[in-house]
């Protein structure tokens, strides 16, 4: 014990530099990332809500903004408040935002794993979670996934306080569940998922305290967790009225945004997945698992799946004090459930994991418990097995970093080595369908029309035709481009690397390429045939 008492000031000294040295690397980088095809809808939403509660309640257009009224806007109002005080422009303010939100998310993820792993638990679930591409990648320019992953960590943070502290937990765990609440269902509806999750973890409670006890003292107990929680209901619907004001206009608001998402509400698409189209409602049931097992770091995956694995087993016994039972097997049913209920449930599955990143907070947190379980393990048979695991855990958190840097900005579209790398997935998954590459194409563009000193014809500007997010090329090109998406009176053709824009037989002018993968090239169709701009590969 004296042992892993020193070691604690230690580990957490590490992890405050880890998390100030992120800081640093975020305030340096944010720019670099572009727009993604929700970014401009999402700041006119942000907009629109700061003139409902500045017009008193009387501009109530973001009561009814396209489908965005039916998601929390907490994160969009939080970025139109900075874009009036920072001195950025809207979207590099948004991504500076975004980085704030994802690096609050690691730190939340930092003391979730220290509570279920101690001080080197901990650590290595920052560390986890750090170099974990899909969720770093996403928190820069994800206004709606990434914010709630955030959100869901901090509410799995508090429970887990609550569980701990059964059947009273204080005031401060009471707080901190209530707003990690609000947050997360101001963020999405999709938060009421954690509440299956929580209640198996309170009934095996239940049912462990009346074997020992009899049922009238556990549920006295339970009754009296139950009450003291109350007022993080409260609290918590407070929040999301605040941050999602559309949801508490009518009681059943909330569900009636659970009943919309529940159901595929656009015209179906076909998307890339193992090589073939397919229509996103059709998805198959592996869709998820297959993904995370080619997308997550491979060290990240062994342990959080031997720590989910050690979760179950320790919960299983009952040497093991009952309320670290149930904390563990409410963290590792967040991380799990999801994933297991959009296998049974199938609804329509697309763009990758990005609408669940939420899970990989809490996966990573039993990856650190993981680590630390190994440690005291590897203790035991001397310096030499510890050195080995610290080896073995540098190395795996090394990999994807230096991948991540390789793929910079475009770090989400990270596929690890057991998948062989984006070289090996554009063949057969989506890559970039962000199109954040559509930033360096239409900087390096600029860059070389202004070097060769070259001008839109007399009376007009350049016109790109545009194969991928137009508003977003528009932002991204400035006002000396018209956009359109008719190639025919093009000068220039801006295409994502994406399956569906056709490879044109015009001459280069900009490729945007990591590691032998292209994200973006823009063509020039001053006098080339045009050409159409939309294809799919035979199926």
């Amino acid at each position: 014990m004296s042992g892993m008492r020193s070691a604690s000031p230690s580990a957490d000294r590490i992890a405050v530099f880890i998390l100030a040295a992120l800081a640093l690397v975020a305030a340096l980088t944010f720019r670099d990332y572009g727009l993604g095809w929700d970014d401009y809808t999402h700041s006119q939403y942000g907009d629109l809500l700061l003139k409902l509660y500045g017009s008193g309640f009387a501009d109530t257009r973001a009561l009814s903004f396209v489908n965005l009224y039916k998601y929390g806007g907490g994160f969009d109002m939080a970025a139109a408040l900075a874009a009036k005080v920072l001195p950025f422009g809207l979207f590099e303010t948004r991504r500076l935002v975004g980085a704030a939100v994802g690096i609050f998310g690691l730190f939340v993820t930092w003391r979730l794993g220290r509570r279920i792993g101690g001080p080197l638990g901990g650590l290595s679930a920052l560390m986890l979670l750090a170099a974990c591409p899909l969720y770093y990648g996403h928190m820069f320019m994800n206004a709606k996934d990434a914010p709630f992953a955030a959100a869901m960590a901090l509410l799995i943070l508090g429970l887990t306080r609550a569980f701990d502290e059964y059947p009273k937990p204080d005031a401060r765990t009471v707080v901190l569940a209530g707003v990690g609440l609000g947050l997360a269902f101001g963020s999405r509806v999709l938060a009421g998922i954690a509440a299956p999750c929580a209640l198996a973890a309170l009934l095996f409670v239940v049912v462990m305290e009346s074997r020992a006890t009899g049922w009238k003292h556990a549920a006295r107990r339970c009754s009296e967790f139950l009450w003291v929680l109350l007022p993080a209901l409260a609290l918590g619907y407070l929040i999301m009225g605040l941050l999602w004001p559309w949801s508490v206009q009518s009681p059943l608001n909330p569900l009636h945004a659970a009943e919309y998402f529940d159901t595929f509400f656009e015209k179906p698409w076909d998307e890339l997945y193992e090589g073939r189209l397919i229509l996103v409602p059709n998805m198959p049931a592996s869709y998820l698992p297959h993904l995370f097992i080619l997308k997550l770091p491979d060290l990240m995956l062994a342990f959080g799946l031997i720590g989910t694995a050690g979760a179950f087993i320790a919960a299983a016994r009952g040497s093991v004090p009952l309320n670290r039972r149930a904390t563990l097997t409410f963290v590792a049913l967040a991380a799990l459930f999801p994933i297991a209920l959009a296998m049974a449930a199938r609804p329509a599955l697309y763009n990758g994991l990005r609408h669940f990143v939420f899970v990989v907070p809490p996966f990573a947190a039993l990856g650190g418990f993981a680590t630390a379980w190994l440690a005291k393990r590897a203790r035991r048979h001397g310096k030499t097995a510890l050195g080995a695991l610290a080896a073995v855990f540098i190395a795996g958190i090394a990999l994807p970093v230096i991948g991540m840097a390789r793929l910079h900005p475009y770090e989400y579209t990270y596929f690890n080595a057991l998948s062989g790398g984006v070289r090996v997935a554009q063949h057969g998954y989506m890559l970039d369908y962000w199109g954040l590459a559509f930033k360096q194409a239409a900087d390096e563009l600029r860059t070389r029309l202004t070097a060769g000193n070259e001008h839109p014809p007399q009376g007009r500007r350049w016109v790109m035709a545009i194969c991928g997010p137009q508003s977003s090329a528009q932002e991204q090109l400035g006002p000396q481009f018209e956009t359109t998406f008719d190639s025919k009176r093009a000068d220039f053709v801006m295409s994502l690397g994406t399956f569906y824009c056709r490879h044109l037989q015009a001459p280069i002018l900009v490729s945007v390429e990591r590691d032998g993968v292209v994200y973006a090239r823009v063509y020039d169709m001053r006098g080339a045939r045009p050409e159409k701009l939309l294809t799919e590969p035979p199926p």
